[in-house]
């Protein structure tokens, strides 16, 4: 990412970029600056409040236009929110739906202004879908970091789990904020395994459900890997502004730990 302009704008300038790093490709589940996504970024001065540009880019031109919108206007949103920022210009670059999305957004147009009839689904209605994918991959984080811990604790007890057990790290502060976020409960004595609804599961259904949970947080992080991938090949140097996570696919620090947790057979009469 580039960030320019007068030096006496870099805090103003690593002010915005920190709020970026609050928007997420809800796909990766993972902040579109930790993705290297920022382009650039540029902060000029506009009377008493600040001009801010940035620019967007991703892994490739046919980015599913929807995710595409979503990152450029929440991206929006949170310069915006800003009390120091004015006007605010998110422009996506090489996209094939670059000149409609960045028209949309600067007429504030919102998805269905933008899009027209093409939007068939509504946005929070998807953004609701991939907020309960990254719950459920945050949730068989926790609860397979926690069978590495404790080797000799049954998979199908991991029903009887509650937050309080679990540590106090990032995989248990993730969890509760994607609770937070679907209105789930966070109380100390709330079950950790549970459905989209925060219901918990029998012992008997237990291990299908973290099978369930563990193939969504392998395809998130499959995907964050491949489209990290595509962004350096298509953006030579843009690796050097990719933070990884550590449990994800390509993990980047000594506390990943790749340790195989086998789960129990799932009956057949139970798989669906």
């Amino acid at each position: 990412m580039t960030i320019t302009e007068s030096p006496r704008y870099d805090v103003l300038e690593r002010a915005a970029y920190t709020a970026l790093g609050g928007v997420a490709d809800p796909e990766l589940d993972e902040p579109i600056t930790d993705l290297g996504f920022v382009r650039s970024l540029v902060v000029r001065s506009a009377g008493s409040l600040a001009e801010v540009e940035v620019h967007l880019r991703l892994p490739t031109s046919f980015c599913s236009p929807n995710f595409a919108y979503l990152m450029a206007s929440d991206a929006k949103d949170v310069l915006t929110s800003l009390p120091w920022t004015g006007l605010v210009t998110v422009q996506l670059d090489d996209h094939h739906d670059s000149g409609l999305i960045n028209a949309g957004l600067a007429a504030d147009a919102g998805y269905r202004g933008t899009f027209g009839h093409e939007a068939e689904q509504d946005l929070e209605e998807l953004r609701t879908t991939f907020r309960r994918k990254a719950h459920t991959a945050a949730m068989e984080r926790c609860l397979t970091a926690l069978l590495r811990a404790e080797p000799d604790r049954p998979v199908e007890r991991l029903g009887e789990v509650v937050l309080a057990d679990l540590p106090t790290d990032r995989h248990t502060e993730a969890l509760l904020r994607r609770r937070t976020v679907l209105g789930l409960p966070d109380r100390p004595d709330a079950l950790v395994l549970v459905d989209h609804d925060g219901q918990g599961y029998a012992e008997s259904d237990v291990p299908l459900a973290l099978r369930r949970a563990r193939s969504t947080r392998i395809s998130i992080d499959g995907n964050a890997h491949f489209c990290r991938g595509l962004l350096r090949t298509r953006y030579p140097g843009s690796e050097s502004e990719q933070v990884h996570r550590p449990d994800g696919a390509e993990s980047a620090d000594a506390s990943y730990d790749p340790t195989f947790i086998p789960l129990p057979t799932v009956p057949k009469e139970q798989r669906r």
